[in-house]
């Protein structure tokens, strides 16, 4: 079956701990149909396992988040970075992180696929929950959830081969091999990334030879390429000139109404309010305030907030 016309799956806690389970199918309200990833095999522990749609159950009156965090804090050693954060992210919305450098935005972000597991000395404690599921447990496989929950750095870091297999190299890995299906995943993740009709012609050229904003998009196709429901984003324009930054703005808002949940990293007040639906302040390690984007800016809550959007601390 071609792999871009199977239904998209969602990930359940059972898949990630390779156990058996209740496997019968439901939707999440509120979730929205995408195209889904293929059926991978799962290179960290060697089983085949394809992933399982997940419910809530019966009760559809039950609004579930793709993605949402209680109480979640991080300390490295004994310093207490970020503490007791709770936040929910939902399919099809862009959620902006703000706030001054080293207040934890970055490390929360880090924290939602699991990244914080691979620093030494870090410890994630609280609830992070994937489409309802607990995912914060040394059971979980990180480096399954992460299929799901995609991440894009600061600094656009393509690997050194061609802007072809800087796309398809997850999904090989991860056991798609028919050169059709790689063509037409590598086709979708660059269009997806808004970058298809710049690279068409010259997919076999190195990537390192693209521009920086160019970059950037295709390292957003590259996280695209195993159909995640959810991307990560920490400061993905900080690098670039500001025709670049249009570019990856209207990416996101695209990635978005496709279903994508999105949530983003930024120091720049003025693109959280062009791109996101939803904003996060964070403030000293403390999730000080959230709020839809409009109400946000036009009426914040908290003094804290206030002072940082006029300038006062920051």
């Amino acid at each position: 079956m071609n792999v871009m016309n199977r239904n998209r799956r969602q990930l359940t806690v059972l898949d990630l701990l390779g156990r058996s389970g209740d496997t019968r199918t439901r939707t999440p309200r509120g979730a929205r149909t995408h195209e889904s990833k293929p059926d991978v095999q799962d290179r960290t522990n060697g089983s085949d396992r394809s992933v399982q749609a997940w419910t809530n159950g019966s009760d559809r009156s039950v609004h579930v988040h793709t993605l949402a965090t209680k109480d979640v804090s991080v300390l490295y050693g004994d310093h207490r970075a970020l503490q007791g954060a709770s936040l929910a992210f939902d399919a099809g919305t862009v959620t902006a992180l703000i706030g001054p450098s080293g207040c934890g935005k970055s490390t929360y972000l880090r924290s939602l696929n699991l990244m914080n597991r691979e620093v030494p000395g870090c410890t994630v404690e609280g609830s992070i929950l994937y489409h309802g599921q607990e995912v914060n447990d040394g059971s979980v496989d990180s480096f399954a959830l992460r299929r799901h929950v995609g991440m894009v750095f600061q600094q656009p870091n393509p690997f050194r081969m061609s802007i072809y297999d800087n796309v398809a190299f997850a999904p090989k890995r991860h056991g798609v091999k028919g050169k059709q299906d790689l063509d037409e995943l590598v086709e979708k993740s660059l269009r997806d990334a808004a970058l298809w009709d710049e690279v068409k012609d010259k997919l076999a050229t190195s990537a390192l030879a693209l521009s920086g904003g160019q970059q950037q998009r295709l390292c957003i196709a590259r996280a695209m390429a195993l159909r995640p429901d959810v991307l990560l984003m920490d400061e993905p324009c900080s690098a670039l000139d500001p025709i670049a930054t249009l570019a990856i703005e209207d990416t996101v808002r695209s990635l978005a109404a496709q279903g994508i949940c999105v949530a983003m990293v930024t120091h720049n007040m003025q693109q959280a309010a062009r791109v996101s639906d939803k904003c996060a302040f964070f403030y000293l390690g403390e999730l000080v305030e959230t709020a839809p984007t409009q109400g946000f800016f036009d009426n914040p809550r908290d003094p804290r907030t206030q002072d940082y959007l006029s300038g006062r601390v920051g």
